[in-house]
C-alpha cells in the first residue's frame, strides 16, 4: 500500500492496525457526507507518484477504519465502505485514469442517489506546499484534471481536501513533477498532512464542515518550498 510505502521511504515506523477497536455505527446520527472519493492513477507507474496523494488518504482511511477495496465495474472504480467515526461512508478510487475522474464519481453517487453537496474529493494541490492540508467547499478546478472532470459530470457543490504537494517552480514542469514519486522530506510533509486530515473526519462527519475546517485551518501554515523532481 501506497502509505506503507511513504513511512518506509521517510524511515518511519509502520503503523499498527488498530481497526478491531473501530466504534460501532451510531444510526442516531446523521452524518454530513455519504461518499469520500480519493484521486488517482491506477497501476503500479503511477502508485507511488505525488499525483496519487488522492489515492494514500482514502488507502490509509480504509486501513484504519478496517475497510477492504473491491473492484466495482459498474462504478469505475474501487470501492470500500467504513464506519468513521460512527458514520457508515463510502470511498471510492475512480480507476478511469484522472482525467475521467468524474465518470466513475457520477455513476456511484446516481446509483445511490447522493447529491454534490454531500460528496467529500480529496485531491493533490499543486497551489500548496507539501504538509499543507485545506478543506473547502464549491470552487473551481485549479488545473487539476481530476477535479474538471468531477465539475463537468457533478457540477462544482461538492467538498474538496486539498493535500499539498508543492510546485516545481515552472508551469512547464508539472505534468513531470505530479507524475514522479516525492523525495523523502517531501513524503513526510504529505504524510503528515494525509494524518492531519484523517484526524479531521470524525469532526467533519459529525459536527459539520465549518468545526472541522477550523480544526484544520488553525495551524500554522508551512513556508517550506517543494524539492525539485527527483531523477528517474
Amino acid at each position: 500500500m501506497a502509505w506503507q510505502w511513504l513511512r518506509r521511504l521517510i524511515g518511519a515506523a509502520p503503523v499498527p492496525d488498530d481497526s478491531s477497536g473501530a466504534p460501532a455505527l451510531d444510526t442516531t446520527v446523521t452524518a454530513t457526507l455519504d461518499l469520500i472519493v480519493g484521486l488517482g492513477n491506477p497501476g503500479p507507474d503511477y502508485e507511488q507518484t505525488r499525483h496519487n496523494a488522492g489515492y494514500w488518504f482514502v488507502d490509509e482511511l480504509a486501513r484504519r477504519n478496517d475497510g477492504r477495496f473491491a473492484p466495482e465495474r459498474k462504478f469505475l472504480g474501487d470501492v470500500a465502505r467504513v464506519s468513521v467515526g460512527r458514520h457508515d461512508i463510502r470511498l471510492l478510487k475512480p480507476t478511469t485514469y484522472m482525467n475521467r475522474s468524474g465518470q466513475s464519481v457520477r455513476a456511484l453517487a446516481a446509483f445511490f442517489k447522493i447529491p454534490p453537496p454531500r460528496i467529500l474529493v480529496v485531491h493533490d494541490d499543486i497551489d500548496l506546499p507539501p504538509g499543507t492540508v485545506r478543506l473547502k467547499r464549491g470552487g473551481g478546478h485549479g488545473g487539476n484534471n481530476g477535479l474538471r472532470d468531477c465539475i463537468a459530470h457533478l457540477g462544482a457543490d461538492f467538498a474538496r481536501l486539498r493535500l499539498g504537494i508543492g510546485h516545481p517552480g515552472t508551469k512547464d514542469d508539472v505534468v513531470d513533477y505530479v507524475l514522479r514519486r516525492p523525495g523523502k522530506a517531501d513524503a513526510a510533509a504529505i504524510e503528515e498532512a494525509i494524518d492531519k486530515g484523517l484526524g479531521a473526519m470524525p469532526m467533519l462527519l459529525g459536527q459539520g464542515f465549518e468545526r472541522a475546517m477550523h480544526k484544520l485551518h488553525s495551524g500554522k501554515k508551512k513556508k517550506k518550498k517543494a524539492e525539485k523532481p527527483d531523477s528517474p
